[in-house]
C-alpha cells in the first residue's frame, strides 16, 4: 500500500478542469469533475500526448495530440490510437487539500 501525498487544494480547479501535477518523477493529470477529483497518468500510451490538455467531456478526456480517449475515473482506454489505459490513482479530500497515494 502506498502513502498519500497532498498535491492540490480543492479551489485550484473549477469544476470541468485539469492540472499537471509533477511528483517523484511522475506526470500525473489531475481533473475536477462536477467536486470529484481523479487521477491519471498525464502522458497518452500511444504518443506521449498530455491529457492535462486534453477536451473533458462528461467523464473522458480525449489526447490532444491524436485522438485516444479515456475514461478519467479509471484511466481505461475507450478509443485508438493508444492501445491500453494509463494509471488510475487513489485520490483523498482532507479539508480542502487533495491527496493522491503513490
Amino acid at each position: 500500500m502506498g502513502q498519500f501525498i497532498k498535491i492540490a487544494q480543492t479551489n485550484e480547479r473549477a469544476s470541468g478542469e485539469a492540472r499537471l501535477i509533477e511528483i517523484e518523477g511522475r506526470r500525473i493529470a489531475l481533473f475536477n469533475l462536477s467536486g470529484a477529483f481523479y487521477a491519471i497518468d498525464d502522458v497518452c500510451p500511444h504518443r506521449g500526448g498530455p491529457l492535462s490538455e486534453g477536451d473533458i467531456e462528461g467523464d473522458v478526456v480525449t489526447c490532444p495530440w491524436h485522438g485516444a480517449r479515456f475514461r478519467i475515473p479509471t484511466g481505461e482506454v475507450l478509443s485508438p490510437p493508444a492501445m491500453r489505459g494509463v494509471t488510475s490513482y487513489p485520490v483523498r479530500v482532507q479539508g480542502e487539500d487533495i491527496e493522491i497515494e503513490l
